[in-house]
Parts: structure tokens; sequence; C-alpha cells
């Protein structure tokens, strides 16, 4: 099939506030995308037309990012998660696939444990599932996440320069500081409900990550890989897959088309 340039967008009303979305693709089961923290839907590149190719793919912005007005209160992860359900229920979408980068990952994870009749797959994308997996350096710099120390720095960035073009309130960049920070510094160990997920989920990191391949395989672990041999057929590998790849990091794996080539085959 053939994907327009210019995607289909709208809002869904969830929990107060119109969350953005944008859609490309007609086809299969629908794959929600969220961005990562500070970002946009735009912040994936060429990845959600490589995708959108052979299926719909919805691409979202979270309350106070992009497109989409915050509310009142902070930030949760159980609050993000069920703004993804939220979403998903507004357009129709009795099952979807979900796929996830940084917070949006752990936005993505929360909901697939929220919500499992929703969720048929999941992809994680350089998330972890308990806040002390984060290399020290990466829970440093959350412990000090506030718009006192990181506005000035972030407003001479392409990343807020794209955000305030779209933001229904331009002036409300540091409260997005302040509340991300907020939630970054929450503990949280979601390991038992790890393990209680019932659905196929890819893991995805680049080998130069916030997160340490060793961190990763033990996510992996949760979810039953990683444990045996997988039989010269196959036939023994878990419904779970982990994927490295090369050359990538934190901040450019989610634009890379070599994730899409492993998500599309993982779905």
């Amino acid at each position: 099939m053939t994907v327009t340039a210019k995607p289909t967008t709208g809002y869904a009303p969830v929990d107060g506030t119109d969350v953005y979305w944008e859609s490309r693709g007609a086809e299969g089961t629908p794959l929600i995308v969220v961005h990562g923290g500070y970002g946009l839907t735009t912040m994936f590149g060429d990845v959600l037309d490589l995708l959108a190719r052979q299926r719909q793919v919805v691409a979202i912005e979270l309350r106070g990012h992009g497109h989409t007005r915050d509310i009142p209160g902070p930030f949760t992860w159980e609050g993000l998660g069920d703004d993804i359900a939220g979403v998903a229920a507004h357009l129709g979408f009795g099952q979807a696939d979900l796929l996830g980068w940084s917070l949006g990952g752990s936005a993505a994870l929360r909901c697939a444990i929220q919500h499992p009749a929703l969720v048929r797959k999941l992809v994680v994308v350089s998330a972890p599932c308990r806040r002390d997996a984060w290399f020290p350096e990466i829970l440093a710099a959350f412990d000090q996440m506030s718009s006192a120390t990181l506005f000035d720095q972030l407003r001479q960035s392409p990343m807020y320069a794209e955000w305030v073009k779209v933001a229904p309130d331009p002036d409300a960049f540091p409260t997005l500081i302040d509340k991300t920070g907020e939630l970054l510094r929450r503990p949280y160990d979601w390991s038992d409900e790890v393990r209680q997920l019932a659905i196929p989920v890819l893991l995805a990191y680049g080998d130069a990550d916030s997160i340490s391949p060793a961190q990763a395989s033990a996510f992996f672990a949760l979810l039953g890989g990683g444990q045996r041999d997988g039989g010269w057929d196959g036939s023994l590998a878990p419904a779970a897959r982990l994927a490295i790849l090369p050359g990538m990091t934190h901040y450019d794996i989610g634009a890379s088309p070599r994730l899409a080539a492993a998500v599309a085959g993982f779905l």
C-alpha cells in the first residue's frame, strides 16, 4: 500500500484534556506509538512511515507534550498508561499493539499492565521496569531535573523549538520540566507485574543506552527470556524478544530504521 505523506490528525478527550493523535496507514492491528520525555510525534523521524507500510500507526502526544494541553496535578505512570488506553477507546480500538520510547516506554508498559485486554503486543524501547535499572549518572540527572536547572539549556534546543510551535500554552514548558522531574524521581519496581504479563513483548535498547545490556537482560528474564536454548527449530523460544541494536544510544534509537525493522518483524 501507499502511505500518504500527511497523516490524519485529531484529539481524543481523556481525563480532562484532549490528547493529540495522528494516524498513518490503514491495515492490520493498529499500533499506538508514544514518544519520549519532552518529545513530539516527530521525534520518531521516518520510523512511523516505515511501520505504516504494513499497518495503521497512531502516534500520540501525552498530556503537556506538544499539541496536548496539560491538566492540573502531577504526572503519574499509572495516569499516563490510562491516557493511552483512553485514546484507544476513543478511536474504537478493541485491541491494539503498543510501542513506547523512554518515558513513553514506561507509560506503554503501565498501559499493558493496567489494561491487559486492550494490548495484543508490546514494544518497550529504552525503558526499564524499575527505577534503579538506569545508570547511576542518569538517576543523578533525574534527581536534579527542574525548570530552574534545565530550562535555560533546553530552550536553546531544536526539541524546544518544535514544541513551542504547536503547544497550546507556549509558556508551559517550565512546568513540563518540573512535572517530568517529579515523575522520574518517583521510586518504582514493576517486576512482579511484568512477570504476570501474558502478551508477547519486544524489549529494544541501544548498546550504548541509558540502561545497560545487563539490566535489559534482567528485564527480559522476567518475561521468560534467556532461560534456555530455543531448540533447533525455535519451538522452545520465548514469546518475548530482546533487541540490542549496535551503535545506538538512548537518544537516537527511536528514529532508527533498524528499530523499525525489528518492530515490524516482531509485530
